[in-house]
């Protein structure tokens, strides 16, 4: 089961928007915010009456718009009223009104207010939709494009019959890709309109905008009529102008209508019956089907869709490509100044946090999307660059006030550090010193924005422009830090004043270098950190690719010898370049191990303290001695529960102010490499090792202090957390399915993926490598396809735009299919004459080869492959083919095309790939859809909402269920509020709320809120990504458990399916899926599918859990329960028997479970004899037979949600006054690891 991290952010994206009309969800979601605070324990109090202050205050309010009755909204104080604009844009019949005001008592709303400015609005007040007198020249834009032609994905809660698809079935090596979007072949698309365009008779004339007229649009109904229409400022009316003719009139009649949805109506009864069963189809869909996510998710399939012919979205992308943003026409924004100037906004108290929080979520993922498009934009060739006569690769570009720059390495700035390697390595170094300066959020110290896209092989940065950069040279613009890689080095008080505030948290050591006049220069960062005062006088710091130190395991340094754990492991390895570092989350890591290890020697010194002074108590008074004894082993025992890391070591201090103890702690803090003396202070730094950067010779002494401290790190990277990874792996509080999450799993421990060969050697040479397969299997596939990424990208460098697709089928021809002979068809230029196309062909654009490409073969690729793997990863894999690739390691070509399509931004058409002919290529150039651009960027956290739901665990944790939920409701609120309705952490926030409210009993809730999570995954994760495949398994539980059997087997079925195409069916959680479908099916008579699911759920149980594990007991007694309903009962005597002997060598024979098993054997045994005895009987006396009938019963959905809830971890206990520690982990663990058990309380005794 993937566990669930939760990290700070936040944008309530308005649960109006979330829940589009009517909002009758936001008067639930209120109700069960309602005493949400009463056992709060968040860190402040004050904290606790901002947000009771925030609840108790929402209202509701009546909305009448034109024609339509008046409505409830429940709206909050804090609300803008552009967010009832919003609210209604997304309802049916308010949607098509795209320009309108809100009235109070007849005063126009203005849109930017707060709800609780405004004078008169209270509780019931009716507020007004009127139509607004001017007409803006944006309601051209309106939902036509959507008619129809969006993608819908098959309903998955329909009725189905019990029986799964072939290719589901355990032991199925079909893996058809066609599934994986469900297409509903019954849907049609519905035309509202042929043609919605901009006139050729705009702009008006002068003398018809002084009549009001305001644009022209061109329209041809679904009935082929041609009408002009006129948007003036008294609305739109038909005039007489044609095609030809100019005759801006009004027609007669003229229809003249507020609204153009009306207008049309009138002219055309297709639209009226078209657009309202539109609307109404529209309002069908989930909300969370609709709302835009924060940050785009491509998919790496997708259907052959229809080009139809749209003119909206002709114009939008033409306005598009010119940097305009969408909501300021002709206008491009100030990306920086909207940027720093969110940064600055007050956090006194919670409201201010929450609108600081969502103003700086909504100005990042906005700047994310701009630069994304500008990066795309750039390599497509459609960006002037501002050094026009440069080569390509040094060329810079200026779009919609961003800046990109490509990552090559310019005019030899890296040449020291590895050349190209080193420009591409440095963007994203750079962006997680970004990440963690933007996350310590020190006031008055400004960072970038920051977007790294890696799009058609090049690697773009995107960075906001600081106000004057251009105007001036970068030498008299730096004032702070080196622009040589300290050859010249300058420093700024202001800086250093600034920077020392981030030194704590980021564990950045003060230190002191030459300058080229041998001046020593201090500093609080490394000396590529830049400090440049922009001409808004705010402090900027940029190029924070050192921020964290170097990692010595990959930068081989002449004269220094690493730590014998590194050494073994043939470590210092050389890498391809020198910008190597160590990961934020190994520094901590580091930094907490160091303190546990301090913390024991400061106790063991004073215990040895203890017992010299116990020697020579019988000296002294005898009541001294006692008031000693007893204080100082409380002080040892608080000691063992140690703090957070990086705190100060003053408790012992305060205690102990002799001078012995001040010595215990000098001697601890020596040992452990703190700066400081009398406390717990581990910080590095970061310029060590850094090539032309010197040191004064005072500081020598702490120099070889620090050179220690890092060559310890990397030593704590290989000896001490990749072997915990792998511990993890094997008693599976990990469980990694594909690249992306084993990625995570990775970095989470501080692990660079330049290790992975480490790791997997680490996995090869464990005692338990059986039980360790699957995570072998995901590493070595992982391994496969980043060596492919890096051999792709600079493959794809040397391909021009118009054989892309050709370039990338050939490519992926040969890396996966069969076919050992692709040839690459170089695409036929059908727009040159025979003769030119032969001259052309000798002439090569750019000086380059641009055909190179098609000269790949399948061996060559695969020895590259072999190649990389050797150089970067230093692990041999020794594959000639995919072929060998698959049969050696157990892979499938479906998972390596879905990572390497994924890494790469490659989409492709979603139908079934024959990867194992050897008569012809499984890919053509027609199956490259598309190739988008994969995105690096800041992730802005909602630090309050964390802090809720930091309160709401620990209330379950204390066994308050009910405070929990309602604490992890607020935290779901306040996520809302700085997100959006969609955001990754929204998502697992649902699930655990799910889930409580499935502990609790509240069925239906539990169900409710798994449904959004479900959808939220697929949305802002992926339709087949390893968490989506988590939350259907979930939802699947809660259906069953209100009742919906064939939907909870439907959604278990695609989570197989999901599940098989991202990692196989050898993985350990496929167990638990098979044993959720096998019971589902035993409660449904299903009895011989149901054992085919749960003898391969047994199966990999004792594969990866050993044949000894209680988890192996519990599946032979599932299977046993299968075989007593098909009156089997030798066999079910048979597998109770082997789970029995497993329960009583594990917990003994007085354990309840054995008990239980030894009871259900006697029951078996019993059973089976009286079988045997009727059989005796029918063979003695045939038909003339007195058979006494035996009692076949088919087991009740009770006893098989009962086993559901115990495979899927969750554990009643009895209901009793007090809940003991062991139920608190229970229950703590069960929530943050969803596998492990889970507990809820009743009067039932405990399963």
């Amino acid at each position: 089961m993937v566990t669930f991290f939760f990290v700070p952010t936040g944008h309530r994206g308005d649960t109006a928007v979330m829940n589009g009309d009517a909002g009758h969800d936001q008067a639930e979601e209120a109700d069960s915010k309602q005493d949400s605070n009463a056992d709060a324990d968040p860190a402040e109090d004050a904290n606790e009456q901002e947000v009771i202050v925030i609840q108790d205050t929402g209202f509701t309010v009546k909305i009448q718009a034109p024609g339509t009755e008046p409505f409830d909204l429940q709206v909050s104080p804090q609300e803008m009223v552009q967010e009832i604009h919003q609210v209604l844009m997304d309802r049916e019949d308010t949607c098509h009104r795209t320009c309108f005001s809100l009235q109070l008592d007849g005063n126009v709303l203005d849109n930017f207010a707060e709800l609780k400015s405004i004078e008169g609005l209270q509780e019931g007040s009716l507020l007004k939709v009127r139509p607004a007198e001017e007409v803006f020249n944006d309601l051209f834009v309106l939902t036509f494009a959507d008619t129809g032609k969006r993608k819908k994905k098959g309903n998955e809660l329909e009725q189905i019959d019990c029986t799964p698809p072939e290719h589901i079935l355990p032991g199925s090596k079909e893996r058809p890709l066609v599934p994986l979007q469900p297409q509903n072949k019954d849907w049609k698309p519905m035309q509202c309109l042929k043609v919605l365009t901009m006139s050729g008779w705009n702009p008006p004339p002068g003398n018809r905008k002084m009549h009001g007229d305001l644009m022209y649009l061109y329209i041809v109904t679904v009935e082929d009529r041609h009408v002009s229409i006129t948007a003036s400022t008294r609305g739109f009316y038909l005039n007489q102008s044609t095609t030809y003719v100019f005759n801006p009139k009004p027609a007669n009649p003229s229809f003249l209508s507020h609204s153009l949805v009306e207008l049309l109506s009138q002219i055309g009864a297709a639209f009226k019956k078209n657009f309202t069963a539109l609307q109404k189809k529209r309002v069908q869909r989930n909300p969370f089907e609709r709302i835009a996510t924060p940050f785009q998710v491509y998919s790496w399939t997708a259907p052959q869709i229809d080009h139809a012919m749209d003119c909206v979205r002709a114009e939008d992308a033409y306005t598009s490509r010119l940097g305009y943003e969408e909501h300021i026409p002709g206008q491009t924004r100030d990306w920086n100044e909207e940027l720093q100037t969110t940064r600055e906004l007050s956090r006194k108290n919670l409201p201010e946090r929450l609108l600081r929080e969502r103003a700086i979520f909504k100005v990042h993922s906005d700047f994310a999307g701009a630069a994304t498009r500008g990066a795309m934009a750039v390599i497509d060739g459609n960006v002037m660059a501002i050094n026009p006569g440069e080569e390509t690769r040094m060329q810079m570009f200026i779009w919609n006030n961003i800046f990109f720059s490509l990552g090559f390495d310019v005019r030899d700035h890296y040449r020291e550090l590895g050349g190209d390697a080193a420009a591409h390595a440095a963007p994203t170094n750079d962006l997680n010193g970004v990440r963690a300066y933007s996350a310590v959020d020190v006031e008055g110290l400004y960072t970038l924005g920051t977007v790294v896209v890696d799009y058609r092989g090049y690697r773009v940065t995107a960075q906001s422009i600081i106000p004057g950069i251009l105007e001036r040279e970068q030498e008299q613009s730096v004032i702070y830090g080196s622009i040589d890689f300290g050859k010249t080095v300058v420093s700024h008080p202001k800086y250093l004043e600034l920077l020392e505030k981030t030194s704590r948290p980021l564990k950045v050591q003060h230190h002191a270098v030459l300058n080229e006049k041998d001046t020593a220069v201090e500093l609080c960062s490394s000396v590529e950190c830049k400090g440049i005062i922009g001409n808004d006088s705010r402090h900027y710091i940029l190029d924070l690719l050192r921020t964290f130190p170097p990692d010595l395991n990959y930068l081989p340094v002449e004269g220094e010898e690493l730590a014998p754990e590194s050494q073994k492991l043939v470590f210092p390895r050389q890498h391809r370049h020198r910008l190597a570092c160590l990961r934020q989350e190994l520094i901590e890591a580091f930094v907490e191990h160091r303190y546990l290890l301090f913390m024991k020697m400061a106790a063991l010194q004073l215990m040895q303290q203890k017992a010299n002074k116990d020697k020579t108590a019988a000296l002294h008074d005898t009541s001294t001695a006692d008031a000693e004894s007893e204080s100082k082993p409380q002080a040892l025992e608080a000691s063992e529960k140690v703090p957070d890391a990086g705190m100060h070591f003053n408790i012992l201090w305060n205690i102990f102010t002799d001078p012995k103890s001040r010595e215990v702690v000098l001697n601890a803090c020596k040992a452990v490499g703190s700066i400081s003396n009398t406390s717990f202070d581990i910080r590095f730094n970061p310029d060590i090792f850094s090539p032309g950067v010197r040191f004064p010779d005072d500081s020598t002494e702490d120099i070889q202090k620090q050179k220690q401290l890092l060559k310890d790190a990397a030593a704590f990277l290989v000896s001490f957390q990749a072997p915990s990874f792998v511990k993890d792996c094997l008693d599976h509080s990990s469980l990694p399915m594909d690249g992306a999450t084993m990625t995570e799993a990775l970095h989470q421990r501080g692990i660079n993926m330049r290790y992975l060969g480490t790791v997997l050697e680490f996995v090869d040479n464990m005692p338990a490598k059986a039980q360790l397969e699957h995570i072998y299997r995901i590493g070595i596939s992982e391994l496969i396809t980043r060596c492919a990424k890096h051999i792709f990208k600079t493959y794809l460098q040397g391909v021009e735009l118009s054989a892309l697709s050709a370039a990338v089928s050939h490519f992926l021809n040969c890396l996966l299919s069969s076919f050992p002979d692709a040839v690459a068809h170089l695409p036929a230029d059908e727009l040159v004459s025979r003769r030119k196309s032969r001259k052309r062909r000798n002439r090569v654009p750019g000086g380059g080869d641009n055909t190179a490409w098609a000269s790949l073969t399948p061996s060559e690729l695969w020895k590259n492959i072999n190649s990389e793997a050797q150089s970067y990863y230093h692990f041999n894999l020794q594959c000639e083919s995919v072929d060998q690739a698959v049969e050696k390691y157990g892979l499938q070509k479906i998972t390596l095309l879905r990572e390497i399509s994924i890494k790469t931004g490659i989409q492709i058409l979603i139908k079934e790939y024959n990867f194992d002919s050897r008569h012809k290529p499984a890919f053509t150039e027609e199956d490259i859809l598309n190739i988008f651009p994969v995105v690096k960027h800041v992730n802005p956290k909602a630090s309050d909402a964390f802090h809720f739901f930091q309160s709401g665990q620990a209330k379950v944790q204390q066994g308050f269920l009910k405070e929990g939920c309602e604490l992890i409701n607020e935290a779901l609120n306040l996520f809302n509020n700085v997100y959006g309705a969609m955001h990754v952490e929204i998502c697992a926030c649902l699930r655990l709320l799910a889930r409580l409210n499935y502990i609790m009993g509240d069925h239906p809730e539990a169900l409710s809120n798994q449904q959004k999570a479900v959808l939220m995954s697929e949305r802002v994760l992926g339709i087949e990504h390893p968490n989506t495949v988590q939350e259907y398994m979930h939802l699947a539980l809660y259906c069953f458990a209100n009742g919906q059997l064939s939907t909870a087997l439907k959604l278990l079925y695609r989570a197989r399916y999901l599940m098989l195409v991202v990692c196989a069916e050898d993985h350990p959680e496929m167990a638990l899926l098979d044993s959720n479908i096998g019971l589902v099916l035993h409660g449904v008579m299903e009895y011989d599918l149901s054992l085919r699911f749960l003898e391969n759920a047994l199966a990999i149980n004792s594969k990866y859990h050993g044949p000894r594990s209680l988890k192996v007991a519990l599946s032979h007694h599932l299977v046993a329960r299968v075989y007593e309903s098909k009156a089997e009962f030798r066999s079910a005597l048979q597998h109770e028997k082997e789970g029995y002997t497993r329960y009583k060598n594990q917990v003994g024979e007085a354990h309840e479970k054995t008990k239980e098993s030894s009871e259900y054997l006697k029951y078996l045994t019993q059973q089976a004899v009286a079988l045997q005895r009727t059989m005796n009987e029918i063979y003695k006396n045939g038909s003339n037979a007195s058979i006494m009938p035996l009692k076949f019963t088919a087991p009740s959905m009770a006893s098989v949600l009962e086993q559901l809830n115990i495979i899927n971890g969750i554990i009643f206990i009895p209901l009793r006054l007090e809940v003991t520690k062991d139920d608190h982990d229970i229950l703590y663990q069960s929530l943050i690891h969803p596998s492990s058990p889970s507990l809820s309380f009743s009067s039932e005794p405990r399963i």
